[in-house]
């Protein structure tokens, strides 16, 4: 099983969640799912998110995709997240 790892800062959590939420179409039809969410303890804008893949060629092309880019930035994400994937 293939999994996606998304590392990244945000501005503020409670105004970058409903982005996220709002974007689960969009994870799904990419084949992507779960999205178990986890924020540092000392930083909670320091956020990790757990993906569960089904396509990896498929995640791996919404991962760079400019909706991806589009819907972060409008979230409040902070610099380049970091993302992942691990079997």
């Amino acid at each position: 099983m293939t999994q996606m790892v998304i590392h990244h800062k945000v501005k503020d959590y409670d105004a970058w969640r409903p982005g996220y939420d709002n974007h689960a179409p969009s994870r799904k039809a990419a084949g992507i799912s779960g999205g178990e969410v986890f924020r540092k303890a000392d930083d909670p804008n320091d956020v990790v998110i757990l993906f569960e893949v089904a396509d990896e060629t498929r995640a791996r092309s919404w991962a760079q995709s400019d909706d991806l880019r589009s819907v972060m930035s409008k979230a409040g994400v902070v610099g380049q997240p970091r993302i992942d994937f691990i079997h």
